[in-house]
């Protein structure tokens, strides 16, 4: 055997070690991955964090002085468009949260003092029709109740409580360390981006062949393609949306309205199942106020997502995604499964990319071959309709040049 064959031989075999091992062992490997997983959260949120602000920054870059050349200019352009882009994306959560909060605590309080007196009218209700069963009321007045396990509940309830407060408050700590330590990581990232692209190409010049680093360039210029066009697009469909939401709220004369239209345009970001998290929420509130203003939003709201389905996210978002309705519910299932909403948000994008990849590779197969594209056929109704169409305008194009003959 030559040397090529020997090596790929060794390789399929350690691979195939490698997989046994893994296999045996998959729940240290699992646990493993998941450490590492947690250990890297920081440098994955920095990255998320960098790759986002990055399309804002280009942004003010192109805007920043663009006939100017100096020095002075070049080296502040950097730094002043990312604190521009730092200041205007505090701005909008700040804005959004100063919309929501009081709101809610608005909605919470009305809850909060119209539950007592349902509660009342609900007691009454029950009594009164305990009158008409006085063999179950006796049967109630003669229950026992043991003070003593009844505390011993309490307390343990209360245990239980505290140290499920505890576990939140833990957990809300180390996640407001981690997307700290990511935004300095991302400035870090941002302020370095060029030096860190060219380290980047040096790396992969040296250790992949010219073939393998083409392949490798051209799905990154495909990923940034297709996840600049997905970010721009989904944030203005969702700004839309949010805002049209909002007036034909007011318009309707619902209340909260410009609250409602601020959590749709949140929870919009996540494809498919967004709009509906967030009419659920908005409709929840609503009915604190009255119920069938809640049918009466649910209903515009149902009109309003046909609206934005087939007009709207066509327009704005356009076919640069260019993933199948069935695949972006595939990739929101599988990423919301492994990595919750952000896994939802991504999986779209990155799916889209592996789509797009897969089927220039397949046309460029096809055409290598010889072979003709295949086409979705056309049902038979529809085929027959398109005919008597076209034998129509025939006719109508012969009778027109007859009359005027």
């Amino acid at each position: 055997m030559e040397k090529k064959e020997i090596k790929r031989y060794l390789f399929i075999a350690a691979l195939a070690i490698v997989s046994c091992v893994i296999v045996k062992h998959f729940s240290v490997f699992a646990t493993l991955f998941i450490m590492s997983l947690g250990a890297l959260r920081p440098v994955l949120i920095g990255c998320s964090l960098a790759y986002i602000f990055n399309i804002i920054m280009n942004f003010f870059e192109k805007h920043y002085f663009p006939n100017k050349d100096t020095k002075a200019i070049n080296s502040s352009r950097r730094p002043v468009c990312l604190i521009f882009s730092f200041g205007i994306t505090i701005a909008i959560i700040l804005l959004i949260l100063k919309i929501i909060i009081p709101e809610t605590v608005n909605a919470f309080k009305l809850m909060y003092s119209e539950i007592p007196p349902l509660f009342i009218k609900g007691r009454d209700f029950v009594l009164d029709k305990l009158k008409e069963y006085p063999e179950l009321r006796k049967e109630l007045e003669h229950i026992e109740i043991d003070k003593s396990k009844l505390v011993e509940k309490v307390t343990n309830s209360a245990f239980g409580l505290f140290g499920s407060v505890l576990s939140i408050i833990g957990a809300v700590t180390s996640t407001v360390t981690n997307i700290v330590i990511g935004i300095i990581f991302a400035i870090y990232i941002l302020l370095r981006k060029d030096k860190l692209f060219v380290d980047v190409n040096r790396i992969m010049r040296i250790a992949f062949s010219e073939e393998k680093n083409a392949k490798i360039k051209r799905f990154f210029a495909m990923a940034h393609e297709t996840f600049t066009s997905f970010f721009i697009g989904q944030f203005s469909d969702a700004f839309l949306l949010g805002s049209l939401t909002a007036i034909g709220a007011y318009l309707l004369k619902l209340p909260y309205a410009v609250m409602c239209g601020t959590i749709i345009g949140v929870t919009a970001l996540i494809p498919i199942v967004g709009a509906l998290i967030g009419a659920a929420l908005s409709a929840l509130i609503i009915c604190t106020v009255d119920p069938m203003q809640a049918v009466v939003f649910v209903i515009f709201l149902v009109i309003l997502q046909q609206f934005d389905n087939n007009v709207l996210y066509p327009k704005v978002v356009g076919s640069s995604v260019g993933l199948p309705g069935i695949w972006v519910l595939a990739a929101v299932t599988v990423g919301g499964s492994l990595f919750g909403v952000m896994g939802m948000i991504l999986g779209v994008p990155l799916a889209a990319t592996i789509y797009k990849l897969y089927n220039e590779d397949l046309e460029a197969k096809e055409k290598e071959l010889g072979l003709e594209p295949i086409t979705v056929p056309e049902r038979p109704a529809i085929k027959k309709k398109l005919k008597e169409k076209a034998e129509k305008k025939v006719k109508t194009k012969v009778n027109s040049k007859t009359k005027k003959k």
